[in-house]
C-alpha cells in the first residue's frame, strides 16, 4: 500500500500491484474539494495507508469495521509506537472513511471501549471555564493525550544559536519564528510579495489556507532585506522568499527538509540541543504571554483556530513558576518580617 501523487497533483492510494484503491481515492478526492491544504491532504493519505495495511494484515474489509475492531486498531498503533495525538487522528480518519463509504456510523457493541458520557466534565470547559461543553450522544473512541509542558528556550540558548548562523537567510528564518511566531511551513511558503515593508506588515498563509497579517518588526525587516540584497540569487525564477543558495538547485524554493537540516546540524552543540523550529515558535508565544499580551490577540497572532491551542503554547514553564514563587516568598518575608 503506497501513497502517490498523480500528474494533476492529487494524492492517490495504490496497492502492492500498483492498482488504485477506489474507495480511498474517492474519499481523498472529496476531501480535496473542501479546499484543505496540501499538508492536510497528505496527512489523510498516510492515515489511509496505515489503515489499509492493518486491514489487509488482519484480513478485514472496510465494511466490517466495528467499535471493537477500532479498539484493536488503536492498540496496534500503540504497539507500533505512534503518539496519542497521531492515533486519535487516525481513528478519526477511519471513522470518516467508513461513514463516507457506507453512509452510516461505525456500530458499537460488545468489546467496545469508549469514554464515558461527559468525560470532559459537565458544564464549562476546564481550561478557561467560559465555553459550555456540548453533550455527546455517543462519545468517540480516543486514547488519552498526556499533557506536556514545552519549555521555551532561554535567552542564553537563543543568543548561542544565533551566533552559529552564517547566512542572512538563516538569520531571517530564525527571526521570523522567534519574533513573529511563524510555523516551519509558513516560513517556507512565504512569497516575496508577502513582505509589506512600507506598511510594516507580514502576510501569512497558515493552516487550512487561513490568512493573517502580522506587524513586521524592524529587526526582521532588516534581516530579510539583507538576505534579499546580498544572498538571494537575482535570477531566481521562484516567487518564494526563501530559496536554495548553492548547488545545482540554486534558486529553487527551499524545502521543509532543507529548513529542518538548518536546525538539525546545529543541535549537535549541546548548548543549543533543544533548539528546533517548534520551540522557537513556542518561545515567541511564551514571551508574548509574559509581556502581558492578551489571549485573543495572541491567538490571532499565532494563527490558532481556538484559544485552547494557544493556551497549550503559553502554559507556565518551571522557570516561570520558580520566578513567581521567589517573588511571592520575598513579599511574604517583608510582610511578616521573616529573617532571610
Amino acid at each position: 500500500m503506497t501513497l502517490r501523487v498523480d500528474e494533476r497533483g492529487q494524492y492517490r492510494l495504490v496497492d502492492a500491484r500498483h492498482r488504485p484503491i477506489a474507495q480511498a481515492n474517492r474519499f481523498l478526492a472529496a476531501v480535496a474539494v473542501r479546499g484543505l491544504s496540501g499538508a492536510t491532504l497528505r496527512a489523510y493519505g498516510f492515515d489511509l495507508v496505515i489503515l489499509y495495511r492493518w486491514l489487509i494484515q488482519n484480513r478485514y474489509s472496510l465494511a466490517s469495521l466495528s467499535g471493537a475492531k477500532l479498539l484493536q486498531y488503536a492498540g496496534a498503533q500503540q504497539l507500533a509506537g505512534a503518539q496519542p495525538t497521531t492515533i486519535n487522528r487516525r481513528l478519526t480518519t477511519a471513522r470518516l472513511l467508513y461513514q463516507f463509504c457506507t453512509g452510516r456510523e461505525i456500530d458499537t457493541g460488545r468489546g467496545t471501549m469508549a469514554p464515558a458520557p461527559y468525560y470532559r466534565g459537565r458544564g464549562k470547559d476546564r481550561t478557561l471555564g467560559l465555553h459550555a461543553l456540548p453533550r455527546q450522544r455517543q462519545p468517540k473512541l480516543r486514547v488519552k493525550v498526556p499533557r506536556r509542558i514545552v519549555e521555551p528556550l532561554s535567552g542564553a540558548e537563543v543568543r548561542q544559536f544565533l551566533r552559529t548562523l552564517r547566512r542572512y537567510r538563516d538569520i531571517a528564518i530564525v527571526h521570523l519564528m522567534l519574533l513573529c511566531g511563524l510555523r516551519s511551513a509558513e516560513v517556507v511558503q512565504l512569497q516575496l510579495g508577502d513582505v509589506l515593508v512600507e506598511d510594516e506588515q507580514l502576510r501569512i498563509r497558515g493552516k487550512g489556507n487561513r490568512e493573517r497579517v502580522l506587524p513586521l518588526p524592524q529587526v526582521v525587516a532588516q534581516s530579510i532585506a539583507d538576505y534579499v540584497r546580498w544572498e538571494r540569487p537575482a535570477g531566481a525564477a521562484s516567487s518564494r522568499l526563501f530559496v536554495i543558495l548553492q548547488g545545482p538547485r540554486r534558486g529553487a524554493p527551499m524545502t521543509m527538509a532543507g529548513l529542518r537540516s538548518l536546525f538539525r546540524h546545529r543541535r549537535r552543540d549541546h548548548t543549543v540541543a533543544r533548539a528546533n523550529p517548534h520551540r522557537f515558535r513556542h518561545t515567541f508565544g511564551a514571551d508574548m504571554a509574559r509581556s502581558g499580551v492578551r489571549l485573543p490577540i495572541l491567538q490571532r497572532m499565532m494563527g490558532h483556530a481556538n484559544s485552547t491551542t494557544t493556551l497549550g503554547y503559553i502554559r507556565l514553564s518551571m522557570a516561570d513558576i520558580a520566578d513567581e514563587y521567589r517573588r511571592a516568598v520575598a513579599e511574604l518575608q517583608r510582610r511578616y518580617r521573616v529573617p532571610r
